[in-house]
């Protein structure tokens, strides 16, 4: 068994590494009015500073799990994390629109290579069960945590050190990670292929399917290249899928797929992952455009959605031991459900401590409680050559239900206070209806991810099948 000492630093380092990741979806977005000041970029190119790692990271995550399985789980990590550093360093050395945003798009790409390895870890890292789960619970509270200390962090370094040192903060940390990923377990690589024909379909097809939505959230809903986007990501997944089934070294093996828990958690995450964080970017539009919070005032008013984050990861692991995953995942995205709903009723001076801190707290208590069910559910009982691309399956769910939450709850939003500014609403009054409008979208569709997990996940708890992955 793992003592608890010599467990410590591959905790902290698959932690760190997660955080790290994450992180990177939101701490730029804080620096972007100070980026395009300093280099010119236009307001055209200026989203690409952000959207350039979203569709590298989430087009590029089943390859990454992939790679993982073929070629050994520490090495890609590690592989993943060194990329990653030196796509850091040399954005914060940008010297203009094309630089910075190249580098992020290699930023997504080391990300991807990491992200569903870290999680793979896990298990063979930590073979006995309490250790295993508190990595878990930790791994899916840093998935949550990292977006509200991105914005923490952002604010500070860009007030203080300069934009830049949103990119350079990431050399330290991300050495640091590569000097204790050696205690990392890395389980026997399986051999085999990575499959040249499965990996372009695959790729071509997320590739499609993220920057359609990446379009949808800039563009709106009746974007017709997103459209098309869609359409062609559509033929892409049907053709890889089809591949997939006759290929001797299929890079996702259809397998995964016909166990109902493992499918229904890949469903589930798409949709629990668009609720909070759809949710997270309406709010923070909220506080900044009605309410009139700066930048690190808005970071600093999220800290009880980490509060419920830390909370609702930690007691999953012990609830998970006493009731099914089914029970934890639905509760969850129930709770995130009615705190989406209680968000829609704003006003343009609604009142933060009876009104918006609760319902943060709520959000986050169940998103973390989902998440954790959620994961345990897709990644337990996996065949041990297969665990690196289940875990870039579950990678990927949440990835693009994030992307798709901005994108959807973006363009509902902006839809609804364009026509409220029809009826002579003044700005403030029309950004509310709008705001409101897409957070009942959002309480909609973790309802939707409630019943998911209720009907297609176990109903046993997973102390009475303890996963055969070592």
């Amino acid at each position: 068994m793992t003592s608890q000492r010599t467990a410590l630093i591959p905790l902290l380092v698959i932690a760190t590494a997660q955080l790290m990741l994450v992180l990177d979806d939101s701490i730029v977005n804080i620096a972007l009015p100070s980026i395009q000041d300093e280099l010119g970029i236009d307001s055209v190119n200026l989203p690409w500073v952000v959207n350039a790692y979203i569709l590298a990271f989430g087009a590029l995550l089943l390859l990454g799990g992939r790679m993982g399985d073929v070629w050994g789980r520490r090495r890609t990590l590690q592989v993943g994390i060194g990329v990653f550093v030196a796509a850091s360093f040399a954005g914060g050395l940008g010297q203009d629109a094309m630089m910075l945003i190249a580098a992020r798009a290699v930023q997504g790409i080391g990300a991807a290579l990491a992200a569903p390895n870290a999680l793979a870890l896990i298990t063979t890292t930590f073979p006995d069960r309490k250790t295993r789960d508190t990595a878990l619970a930790l791994y899916g509270a840093m998935s949550g945590l990292g977006i509200v200390i991105g914005l923490l962090l952002g604010g500070l370094l860009t007030g203080t050190l300069g934009w830049r040192w949103v990119f350079f903060i990431n050399v330290p940390i991300g050495l640091l990670v590569l000097l204790g990923s050696r205690t990392l377990v890395s389980a026997d690589s399986h051999g085999g292929r990575l499959g040249a024909t499965g990996a372009l379909l695959g790729t071509g097809g997320m590739v499609a399917l993220v920057y359609a939505i990446t379009r949808l959230g800039e563009e709106g809903l009746g974007d017709p290249t997103a459209f098309l986007l869609i359409g062609a990501a559509a033929v892409l997944i049907a053709v890889f899928i089809f591949n997939q089934s006759r290929s001797r070294s299929p890079l996702v093996p259809l397998s995964l797929f016909r166990d109902r828990n493992r499918s229904g958690a890949y469903a589930s995450m798409l949709l629990l992952a668009i609720g909070p964080m759809g949710t997270f970017f309406v709010v923070t539009l909220y506080f900044q455009n009605v309410l009139g919070f700066g930048p690190l005032q808005t970071g600093a008013a999220w800290l009880p959605f980490a509060g419920g984050l830390v909370l609702g990861a930690g007691a999953a692991p012990k609830l998970l031991l006493r009731f099914a995953p089914r029970i934890i995942a639905g509760v969850g995205a129930l709770l995130s459900a009615s705190a989406a709903l209680w968000f829609s009723v704003i006003t343009v001076e609604a009142n933060y401590w009876l009104h918006l801190a609760p319902a943060m707290f709520i959000l986050a208590l169940g998103f973390g409680l989902g998440v954790i069910a959620l994961t345990q559910a897709a990644v337990y009982r996996v065949d041990p050559d297969k665990a690196g691309i289940a875990s870039a399956l579950l990678n990927s769910a949440q990835q693009i239900g994030v992307a798709l939450g901005l994108a959807v709850l973006a363009g509902v939003s902006a839809t609804v206070t364009a026509t409220a500014h029809l009826d002579s609403m003044g700005t403030g009054e029309a950004l509310v209806v709008g705001y409101s409008a897409s957070l009942t979208v959002a309480a909609g569709v973790l309802a939707l991810a409630a019943v998911l997990a209720l009907t297609t996940l176990s109903a046993g708890s997973t102390a009475e099948k303890e996963p055969t992955l070592l």
